[in-house]
């Protein structure tokens, strides 16, 4: 099949989530020829399916400093983004610097959440004890059960679908492409060169591909074995329910359940929803929802919240995040020239979008690959 005679200096990314959408936006914005291809509708996979929560000093784990490192330096960018992207779009993303409450209620609960606060407090985040009074004098909506919690007021949170609806629009405006509906069916590459795509029986041209098609992304024929991202999908079942008078949360709650490892978090958004996710599930590729998955997130929020006992159920929804070897993104330039990686962010593709999109803009712009997404290149699974 011949290549469709386009310039050469096209860039095509593959996935209009939330990363391609902003890597797209940033590009076009610069005067570059973007079309962006995505299997579904934009936005319709893992961004659909996510709280957008903006949440590193919440999240943190051991062993994960150079991936919180990159969480903060993208939570710091959020404010300019976030102005750039709703002045350009004409649309709201519902940003909201609400902070977070981690909370906890048995004693394994408050041990756990005490490990966690010194190990917080070691790498110098801004956080705070709080007893359990102090905890309902934040927010009142708390039960008399929870016994401690820990405050982080630095995390925020985004709507994300709002912020894919002005990820898309912004682009637009901006120039792009976008083609939806419309899988990638295999990537053309000769002699480690990208040469461009096939997509809906017809061959794209383009000097630069980006491959940001989040747990589909290793499914693509035409990578070479050094080229193939390791990701994986890990389904994420997510609620939304109506708050009222009675039950309207302010602030993010969230709870690592000790008994039985569930973790749930509350997220209050404008318009009165009230997010309530999420699972994390190692079932391939099925998106199914289950009772199982939707009694625990229950059940964990009811114990922490029990006013969202009386709340009507608005949606119920499973996404696939993409998680990669070892859960961090993988970013940057591969043994391909011309492929650029932008997948594999599991639980923080709505916090890294900012940095996701600056870096890998100059990557394609300048050919440097800024200092914050070196620790996270694919070389780094070659072994």
């Amino acid at each position: 099949m011949e290549l469709s005679q386009v310039p050469s200096d096209r860039i095509i990314i593959v996935g209009a989530g939330i990363i391609g959408l902003g890597i797209g936006w940033r590009l076009a914005r610069a005067g570059r020829d973007v079309l962006i291809f995505d299997r579904d509708r934009a936005g319709q996979a893992a961004s659909h399916a996510s709280a957008g929560m903006l949440t590193p000093l919440a999240e943190v784990r051991h062993e994960e400093e150079a991936l919180l490192k990159l969480g903060l330096k993208s939570l710091e960018r959020f404010p300019e983004f976030v102005g750039q992207l709703e002045s350009e779009s004409g649309l709201s993303v519902g940003y909201r610097p609400d902070g977070v409450l981690l909370v906890g209620v048995t004693r394994d609960d408050i041990e756990y959440l005490s490990f966690r606060y010194d190990y917080q407090r070691d790498l110098g985040l801004p956080v705070e004890w709080l007893s359990g009074t102090q905890a309902r004098e934040r927010e009142p909506q708390l039960s008399p059960r929870v016994g401690a919690a820990v405050w982080c007021p630095g995390d925020q949170q985004v709507d994300n679908r709002l912020l894919v609806k002005a990820l898309r629009e912004a682009f637009l405006k901006a120039g792009g492409s976008l083609v939806e509906s419309t899988p990638v069916e295999a990537i053309d590459v000769a002699h480690e060169r990208i040469r461009g795509i096939v997509a809906g029986d017809k061959s794209y041209r383009a000097a630069t591909i980006i491959l940001a098609a989040g747990c589909w992304s290793c499914l693509i024929p035409g990578l070479p074995g050094p080229a193939m991202p390791p990701v994986r999908p890990v389904r994420g079942q997510i609620l939304r329910l109506q708050m009222t008078e009675d039950c309207t949360l302010k602030t993010i709650v969230w709870y690592n359940r000790a008994a039985s490892s569930a973790v749930a978090y509350l997220c209050p958004k404008d318009g009165g929803h009230l997010v309530l996710g999420a699972t994390s599930e190692e079932m391939g590729f099925d998106d199914s929802l289950t009772a199982g998955g939707i009694f625990e997130l229950l059940r964990a929020a009811w114990e922490v919240v029990p006013g969202i006992y009386d709340l009507p159920i608005i949606e119920t929804a499973a996404g696939l995040r993409p998680g990669s070897r070892d859960d961090a993104p993988i970013l940057g330039k591969t043994p391909i020239h011309g492929l650029i990686m932008a997948t594999g962010h599991y639980r923080k593709g709505i916090l890294l979008a900012p940095v996701t999109a600056d870096a890998i803009a100059e990557l394609v712009l300048t050919g440097n690959t800024h200092e914050d997404i070196r620790p996270f290149g694919i070389d780094r699974f070659a072994a």
